[in-house]
């Protein structure tokens, strides 16, 4: 038996049979329902008591739904008052204006009671979230100012406080200091985007910055910047605090973790899963307000910036690689996979690199084992490959073969030899000698040992109907098992 309420509804309905059935049914699912069997009366009671929505009927006796709704927006807003209208299926222009007038949401009669619930849990959870934003508003008001005059960025309460105390605050200026930085990027999301619809994009990118944002903000990382599908995350500026770098894998750890949940919601709604690389680095930046008087932000300016973006760039999806300074600085708690030597663009030397499993001294996150076993094909996949380097193919076409398959890689056979981390671009040729439309993306994660057919490619990116080919081809190998 429920102890508390999910909120007060008004019914107003001038069919009795309608008005019981809603008023018994949401009272059942814990509202506080109360009904009215006309306008006036609808009118007099949202007068004299308080109720968190109304569900009117348009058709009624007297004064109609739609004249009620014109005094109740002048009244209340629809953030205030949300009030979901009732109208027969063929009363469409009965929609339109009450849209127009103010309504929050509409159902049609016959009412599917299922579909009144859904729409009336969703009109007050988002009056709940306009009354917290509202909330926090109010007792945040130097924070909100600070980021709309000043960075409309999304920063901590930490830093926004440590701003605003200092008289600098708002100066333009920066100062050299140590940081760790975290970026991360999800795999072959441009790609993906481009076969989506605009509203299953926007649905995914912000369901997966929410998640992110909510994870870097509990380890107390500085948001500095979103671009696209990448997350740019400081720790350290500007509040320097002991541990910087441990707080940084740290929340690396949980943000891969968290992509269980993101992924779990695309399923639900019918959306392709996605993955993410993350690089941290540790390094001596300028960090300050960067911008004019009219446009500014607090970010960070350096090589080491461009090298953290570097070792993202060599990461797989599902994996984070940290450079050896992140990795001295926090120690021996750090769980560590396979360690590699990478040639970054703009710096001489090799940059040794180690991939984190997990970490403790009181995190204790880990990431899970990789479950994606390669299994032998009764016959080599042919393929053509280019090598991609930066944003640009390097043009020439070479040919090889897959020789073992999973769900997310491939040992494959290559005709030219390419360098361990190198990105392809490969087109896959079907039995009949045809080559299957789109192109399929991958790392070489690995030269394999003597014996073997020489590379791991680990794909990144991959076209619709070479997914279909490809889950095919390892549901006959396993025996219909493929994932």
């Amino acid at each position: 038996m429920m102890t508390t309420t999910q909120g007060s509804v008004l019914v107003v309905d001038d069919n009795p049979e309608n008005r019981d059935m809603l008023s018994r049914r949401l009272a059942r699912r814990g509202y506080t329902v109360a009904v009215a069997e006309d306008g006036q009366q609808a009118l007099t009671m949202t007068e004299a008591q308080h109720f968190d929505l109304v569900l009117l009927d348009i058709m009624m006796p007297g004064i109609s739904g739609l004249e009620v709704l014109k005094i109740l927006r002048q009244r209340y807003s629809v953030a205030d008052l949300p009030v979901i209208m009732a109208t027969a299926k063929d009363q469409s222009s009965d929609i339109v204006e009450a849209l127009q007038l103010g309504a929050n949401d509409y159902v049609t009669k016959p009412l599917d009671f299922p579909v009144v619930l859904a729409r009336v849990q969703t009109q007050l959870s988002l009056k709940r979230a306009m009354q917290e934003v509202r909330r926090l508003a109010e007792q945040l008001e130097l924070r909100n100012r600070f980021i709309r005059e000043t960075f409309g960025r999304y920063l901590t309460d930490e830093v926004v406080a440590s701003l605003l105390d200092s008289p600098e605050g708002l100066q333009l200026g920066g100062e050299k200091r140590k940081v760790t930085m975290v970026m991360a990027d999800l795999r072959g999301f441009t790609s993906l985007s481009e076969r989506l619809a605009p509203e299953q994009v926007l649905t995914m990118i912000n369901r997966y910055l929410g998640t992110m944002a909510k994870v870097i903000m509990e380890y107390e990382g500085t948001i500095d910047e979103f671009i696209g599908d990448a997350i740019f995350v400081i720790f350290g500026a500007p509040i320097p605090r002991k541990g910087d770098a441990e707080w940084a894998v740290a929340c690396a750890v949980a943000m891969q973790l968290a992509m269980a949940s993101v992924n779990e919601q695309n399923r639900q709604e019918g959306l392709p899963e996605v993955e993410m690389g993350i690089g941290v680095h540790t390094g001596e930046v300028v960090v300050g307000n960067i911008g004019s008087q009219k446009r500014m932000k607090y970010g960070v300016v350096g090589s080491h910036v461009n090298l953290t973006s570097r070792i993202q760039s060599y990461t797989t999806g599902g994996q984070i690689l940290i450079s050896e300074p992140t990795r001295k600085e926090v120690g021996s708690i750090l769980s560590i996979g396979k360690e590699i030597e990478i040639k970054a663009k703009g710096f001489e030397q090799p940059i040794p690199l180690s991939e984190v499993r997990g970490i403790s001294g009181g995190h204790n996150l880990f990431l899970p084992e990789p479950e994606d076993a390669l299994v032998p094909l009764p016959q080599e996949i042919p393929l053509r490959y280019t090598v991609v380097e930066g944003d640009h193919l390097s043009g020439e076409m070479f040919a090889g073969s897959f020789v073992k398959l999973s769900a997310k890689g491939a040992e494959a056979r290559l005709e030219h030899p390419v360098a361990p981390l190198s990105n392809l671009n490969m087109h896959l040729i079907d039995s009949n000698g045809e080559e299957i439309p789109g192109a399929l993306y991958g790392k070489v994660v690995g030269k394999l040992p003597e014996g073997s057919a020489g590379f791991s490619v680990r794909f990144t990116s991959m076209s619709p109907q070479i997914e279909t080919f490809l889950h095919s081809l390892l549901g006959q190998c396993t025996g219909g098992s493929a994932a």
